[in-house]
C-alpha cells in the first residue's frame, strides 16, 4: 500500500500535502495548530465560531463584555428577539482573527476557514454575508462551509472581489447533498473548488439522523460521489473525512480516487489544540463506550461527543445577552425552549436540569461540551502513558507527519517525555 505521501492534492495550479485539519470551534482548531499545518505543506483550519469571544481572549477585545452590557436588560426574560449582533463588530472580530492568522502564516501549505451556516445569530443571511465576507477581506486562503446545506451561501459573497479569487468549498454527507449545492450555485459560473465528503464516524455535528448514522459508511458514500462526479465530468477534488485514524487509512481512500483527508481527532490532543490540557486527559482515557451520538445541540443535528461531558444536564441559564449565535431569525432557540419549560416546572429556579437540550454557545465557550470523533478511544494507543498515570500530550507536527509517511496502519509513538524532578 501507498503512504499519504505519495499523493497530492491540487487545487487550482498548485499542489498540496493532501492533508486537512478540520475546523473544530471554537477555538479548539487555533490558529496555531492551523499555521502548523499549512507549515508541514497541507491544509489547516481555523473556525468562525463565535468569533468575538475568540477575538476577546486572543487581542484583548470587549466585544462579548460590550454586548452582554447592551442587552444586560433583557436576561430574565424569556424572548430572546431583541438581542442583535452589531454586523460591523462581528466583522471587525473576524478580521482581527483571521487577519492575524494570515500574517503569521509561513510554509507552502493553505490556511481555510470553516463556516458553520446554522451559526445563525438571530439574523441568518445578514450575519452569514458578513461573516464571509470579513474573512474574505482579511486574506483567508480558503473557506469550508459546514453546517448546512449553504445553499445561499456562495450567493451571497458573488459580488466580493475575492469571490473567485479564494478556494471555496463545502462539508456533504450525500450525494443529494452535493446535487443540492451544485444545482444552486451553477447559475453564478462558480463550481466550489473542493468538496469534504464527511461520514458518520466525525466528531461534533453529523450530516446524518440520530437513529440512522450506524446504516451509513463513508467508503460507500464516496463511492457513490465519485460516480456521480464521473458522470456529471467534474473535475473536483473530493476530500474524505470521518473516522481516518492511520495513514493507511487515509491512503486507502486516495488510492480510490480522493484528492486529500480531512482529520481531526489526532489532533485534539496536540500542544496547539486549544483544548485544555485536562480534557486532553479525559480524551485520552475515554473507552469505546464513553462516546455517544446524542440530540443535545440546538442546531437540530445529532452530535458525538463524551458521555461524562459537563454539558449534558446542565441547566445553565441561556447565556444569549452575551453569546447568541444559534438564535434563529425570530430570536427562538431549542434550549431556550428546553430551558423555560423546566423552570416552568420548578418556579422557585432551584436544581434546574435540561437532559434534552444544551446551551451549546456558553458550553462550548467554556470548553464543556467534549465533542469528539467516534475512535476518540483510540488516543491513548497514540502516546506514551506517564509515570503520574497521565498520557504525554503530541505535538501537531508530530500527528501531521505520521499521517504523512506512516504504513501498515503503523501509528508513531513520540519521543518518550522526560520526566524532570521537581
Amino acid at each position: 500500500m501507498k503512504r499519504v505521501d505519495d499523493f497530492r492534492l491540487r487545487l487550482g495550479n498548485k499542489e498540496y500535502v493532501p492533508i486537512m485539519i478540520g475546523g473544530m470551534g471554537v477555538d479548539i482548531s487555533t490558529s496555531e495548530l492551523a499555521l502548523e499545518a499549512a507549515r508541514l505543506g497541507g491544509i489547516g483550519h481555523i473556525s468562525d465560531a463565535m468569533v468575538q469571544d475568540v477575538s476577546d481572549r486572543k487581542f484583548d477585545t470587549t466585544f462579548v463584555k460590550d454586548k452582554t452590557k447592551l442587552y444586560k436588560f433583557n436576561i430574565n426574560n424569556m424572548n430572546k428577539a431583541v438581542v442583535q449582533f452589531d454586523l460591523d463588530r462581528l466583522a471587525e472580530a473576524t478580521r482581527l482573527h483571521v487577519g492575524a492568522t494570515m500574517e503569521a502564516k509561513k510554509g507552502d501549505g493553505l490556511i481555510f476557514v470553516n463556516c458553520m451556516e446554522k451559526l445563525t445569530m438571530n439574523a441568518p443571511k445578514e450575519t452569514l454575508r458578513t461573516r464571509l465576507s470579513a474573512a474574505l477581506d482579511a486574506g483567508i486562503d480558503g473557506i469550508t462551509m459546514s453546517a448546512g446545506l449553504h445553499l445561499g451561501s456562495f450567493d451571497l459573497i458573488k459580488d466580493h472581489p475575492r469571490f473567485r479569487d479564494a478556494k471555496l468549498g463545502i462539508i456533504v454527507s450525500s450525494v443529494r447533498a452535493l446535487q443540492l449545492f451544485l444545482k444552486k450555485v451553477a447559475r453564478l459560473d462558480r463550481l466550489p473548488d473542493y468538496i469534504i465528503v464527511e461520514g458518520p464516524l466525525a466528531g461534533g455535528h453529523l450530516g446524518f439522523g440520530i437513529d440512522d448514522w450506524q446504516q451509513y459508511d463513508l467508503h460507500t458514500i464516496m463511492d457513490e460521489i465519485h460516480a456521480y462526479m464521473r458522470e456529471q465530468q467534474l473535475a473536483i477534488p473530493v476530500i474524505a473525512a470521518g473516522g481516518i485514524f492511520t495513514g493507511s487509512d487515509a491512503a486507502g481512500f486516495m488510492e480510490k480516487g480522493a484528492g486529500g483527508v480531512q482529520v481531526a481527532t489526532r489532533f485534539t490532543v496536540t500542544h496547539e489544540c486549544g483544548l485544555p490540557d485536562h480534557v486532553k486527559q479525559e480524551y485520552f482515557r475515554a473507552s469505546e463506550e464513553d462516546i455517544i451520538v446524542n440530540g443535545v445541540s440546538p442546531t437540530g443535528y445529532p452530535m458525538r461527543m463524551l458521555k461524562s461531558t459537563p454539558a449534558i444536564g446542565s441547566g445553565i441559564r441561556p447565556g444569549c445577552e452575551s453569546y447568541g449565535y444559534l438564535l434563529d431569525a425570530t430570536g427562538n432557540c431549542a434550549y431556550i425552549n428546553s430551558y423555560n419549560r423546566e423552570v416552568q416546572a420548578s418556579p422557585d429556579g432551584k436544581n434546574i436540569t435540561v437532559f434534552d437540550k444544551t446551551c451549546l454557545c456558553t458550553h462550548m465557550r467554556n470548553f464543556n461540551c467534549w465533542t469528539c470523533g467516534h475512535y476518540t478511544y483510540r488516543l491513548k494507543d497514540t502516546t506514551h502513558r506517564l509515570a503520574d498515570g497521565s498520557y504525554q500530550i503530541l505535538s501537531a507536527q508530530h500527528v501531521f507527519e505520521d499521517y504523512q509517511f506512516s504504513v501498515d496502519n503503523q501509528i508513531a509513538l513520540p519521543p518518550k517525555q522526560e520526566i524532570v524532578a521537581a
